[in-house]
């Protein structure tokens, strides 16, 4: 007797559903699109109607109009900026207080930082509300008091002939330093709280002190926050224009943005000529930027995380 194989049961196979439309149709996403695309072109007309203007002669906008069309181009006016207003000197200037700034504020940032994200104590809190508060003060609230002790703090003789921060390149460092700690001090710490704290306690049991701990294992690990904050540090620094106009009494010593003002006549003043100062003057800041686009993009949500 033999057993016939009965064949299994084909299974019903349905066709794939297809993919859900976009939540409103398409019409909804193209009108989403053009909003967007018309707020970016909002965000771009100053930049372009600068770039516009610092092309033309003044002679011609005066005789046209500046909403006229251009009847000549020409970069004379960047020339004649960075010729007149002593633009090199000025780059320096901002250089010497950008870099010490930014190193500066990373550092102590880092440092406490570390010690409120890393160690459990009573006011642990309250410290990092301290450190943040004063980023929540505007600048000109704190002129009158911060003037003053800026007259009486001294400088070794390394740093400035008169011995005093006033009217010096290290005083604008420090200023900068101590206004930009709170913030950078919030971010890092919340980002150091996502780090294990098992890689401090196997490093604490082999032996690493609290100092190597700190420059060998959680330094290296914060790069990403670091390339993040020197980006909005340098950018903020560097096109400060309060600090360096209200402290900075002699005019060879102050940053680019405060020595446009150079440009400026007492009678006569050429707004094509200050537009091709403002944009070159913008140009070191789109380098950082670009350089740390990667880091700084993936670094916008860097301390958003609960601790």
């Amino acid at each position: 007797m033999t057993a016939t194989a009965t064949p299994p049961a084909s299974r019903s196979r349905t066709p794939l559903a297809p993919a859900a439309a976009a939540p409103g149709g398409p019409r909804r996403q193209t009108g989403r699109h053009l909003m967007l695309g018309g707020i970016a072109l909002l965000w771009l007309v100053p930049l372009l109607w600068a770039v516009y203007t610092s092309l033309r002669p003044y002679s011609d906008t005066t005789r046209h109009g500046y909403l006229s069309w251009p009847r000549s181009i020409s970069l004379q006016n960047f020339s004649d900026a960075w010729s007149q207003s002593g633009m090199p000197h000025f780059f320096w200037n901002s250089v010497l207080i950008t870099v010490p700034a930014v190193l500066g504020t990373l550092l102590f940032a880092a440092a406490v930082a570390f010690f409120v994200s890393r160690f459990d104590f009573r006011w642990n809190v309250a410290l990092l509300m301290l450190f943040t508060a004063g980023n929540l003060i505007p600048a000109q609230v704190l002129i009158t008091p911060l003037y003053r002790l800026y007259l009486l703090l001294p400088l070794p003789a390394w740093m400035s002939d008169s011995l005093l921060v006033y009217n010096s390149l290290w005083g604008i460092v420090f200023i900068h330093i101590a206004y930009q700690c709170g913030f950078c001090t919030f971010v890092l710490s919340n980002y150091m709280k996502t780090i294990p704290k098992e890689i401090s306690e196997a490093a604490l049991v082999d032996g690493a002190p609290v100092w190597r701990q700190f420059l060998q294992i959680v330094l290296p690990l914060c790069r990403p926050a670091f390339a993040a904050l020197a980006t909005l540090e340098s950018i903020w620094i560097y096109n400060d224009f309060f600090w360096s106009l209200v402290l900075i009494q002699t005019g060879d010593k102050r940053p680019i943005t405060s020595a446009l003002a150079n440009l400026q006549g007492q009678y006569f003043t050429n707004p094509n000529l200050i537009a091709a100062g403002a944009l070159m003057t913008a140009i070191p800041t789109l380098l950082v930027y670009f350089a740390l686009q990667r880091q700084f993009i993936s670094g916008l949500t860097i301390g958003s995380g609960k601790g």
